[in-house]
């Protein structure tokens, strides 16, 4: 019985061996590139390590599959069930009819994760719900470390010299990623969603005004005073090259100074020592309880001051980037990768319109979703030819409405609408694009080598 059980198992093997040459050799015939499991190249092979990593192949940046498979991440952030509507009875309704449809969060997630499959996604996004960690396919958590901080005004930067922030940030990503060390679904974490940098947020005010203004007692504008303190030696050579006049550098910032300038390499070297405190705290945290994911740092937005890409250092694997624009920004991201030496993912992008579609002709919605669409092929396509970019991530997944005060839809940016519908012409230029790509990439010579 034991032999038969064995040759039952070489002979299912076999066959096994024998559909997947087949599946090769018909998937070469036709021009296809066979995929994995994860969404990845099956005909490529590198060492593999069981979770995701970074590697470059014939001029370009990848990712690594578990199973060591060439993969370019496409996905799809805010899938979920919360809802897409601005009012929380909006919401709690979208969730309830889903639910209603669906038959539960399970069906939900499983129909929902086959459906964007079918249009070419392999990985769920930022923002989405945990439910759809259980669907197979690779995923991204967004830590967001710097929530643990409280802040008294929006935009406020969390004090990271301050040993209760780190330790604050042990906690919390402690939490967040228990018993997630072994899951080879993962692909990695981004640390935190936009923060405020400096002067590409709000002019005027950069980290280190921003540090100037905290409390005398305050780790990080001690920690700033002596920065300065060591920069300049002295108060007189501060006050020179300030053009102010303090009698001590307990008083910067406390005693107005008219018409004072604060030279810019004084800002950018501030910067670079907030972000490397910063990066440490959280690679540190993350690396404490989870040794094998990719950590993809915080989603940067529009200009990324130099100092703070050069303070990312080894801290982070991946670069991320989320753009607002019409088009990838090249300079920005071949800058991001010139300095950092990192592959670059980007973390948002999309195109929502600012009709309401209850005062728009049929027409005319279908002009905005062709807009649509060929906003995603232009886009896509031109982001994957620039060698850094090893992902890009759809904003959203359902249609993102706001509400004006005479109660009219705003902005729609979803493959599917509030009920659940898909926008065909989107979904169909989605599909041709996400399913075509390395097949693309083959034939403008990037295929890889083994």
């Amino acid at each position: 019985m034991a032999m038969f059980r064995s040759h039952g198992w070489t002979a299912a093997v076999l066959l096994l061996a024998i559909a997947m040459a087949s599946a090769l050799v018909c998937a070469s015939a036709l021009g296809a590139i066979p995929r994995d499991e994860f969404g990845s190249r099956l005909d490529t092979r590198r060492a593999a390590t069981g979770f995701f990593r970074t590697s470059r192949a014939e001029g370009r940046w990848w990712l690594v599959d578990p199973n060591g498979h060439l993969f370019l991440s496409i996905g799809v952030n805010l899938v979920t069930l919360t809802g897409p509507a601005a009012t929380q009875e909006d919401r709690s309704a979208y969730r309830e009819t889903m639910l209603s449809q669906y038959g539960g969060e399970t069906e939900w997630a499983r129909e929902t994760v086959a459906r964007l499959r079918k249009w070419g996604f392999n990985t769920i996004g930022d923002g989405s719900d945990r439910v759809l960690r259980e669907q197979r396919i690779p995923y991204t958590i967004n830590l967001r470390c710097s929530a643990v901080w409280p802040r008294e005004e929006e935009g406020e930067f969390a004090d990271v010299f301050d040993p209760r922030f780190e330790r604050a940030v042990r906690r919390h990503v402690e939490q967040r990623c228990r018993g997630l060390a072994e899951n080879r679904w993962l692909l990695g974490y981004f640390t935190d969603g936009e923060l405020p940098w400096g002067e590409t947020d709000v002019p005027g005010q950069t980290l280190l005004a921003r540090f100037l203004g905290l409390a005398d007692d305050a780790p990080g504008r001690r920690m700033l005073l002596q920065f300065l303190a060591t920069r300049h030696l002295n108060i007189r050579e501060l006050n020179a090259v300030w053009g102010t006049n303090y009698d001590s550098f307990d008083e910067i910032g406390r005693v107005p100074q008219v018409g004072s300038r604060i030279p810019e390499p004084d800002i950018e070297a501030f910067e670079r020592e907030v972000a490397r405190e910063y990066f440490r705290v959280v690679h540190d945290a993350i690396r404490a309880v989870d040794r094998n994911h990719l950590i993809l740092g915080p989603r940067f937005s529009g200009g990324v001051p130099r100092p703070v890409l050069e303070a990312t250092g080894d801290y982070v694997d991946a670069v991320s980037l989320a753009v607002r624009g019409d088009a990838p920004p090249e300079d920005t991201l071949r800058e991001i990768h010139r300095v950092t030496g990192r592959p670059v993912i980007i973390a948002e992008f999309g195109a929502g319109d600012s009709e309401s579609s209850m005062q728009i002709s049929s027409a005319a919605q279908a002009g905005i979703l062709q807009d649509r669409a060929e906003h995603y092929e232009e886009f896509v396509s031109s982001a994957f030819t620039l060698p850094m970019v090893v992902g890009v991530n759809w904003f959203s997944y359902a249609d993102r409405w706001e509400l004006d005060r005479l109660g009219r839809e705003r902005v729609r940016t979803g493959l599917v609408g509030r009920y659940d519908e898909p926008h065909y012409t989107l979904v169909e230029a989605v599909t041709r694009v996400n399913r075509g790509l390395y097949e693309r990439l083959a034939s403008q010579n990037q295929q890889p080598t083994d």
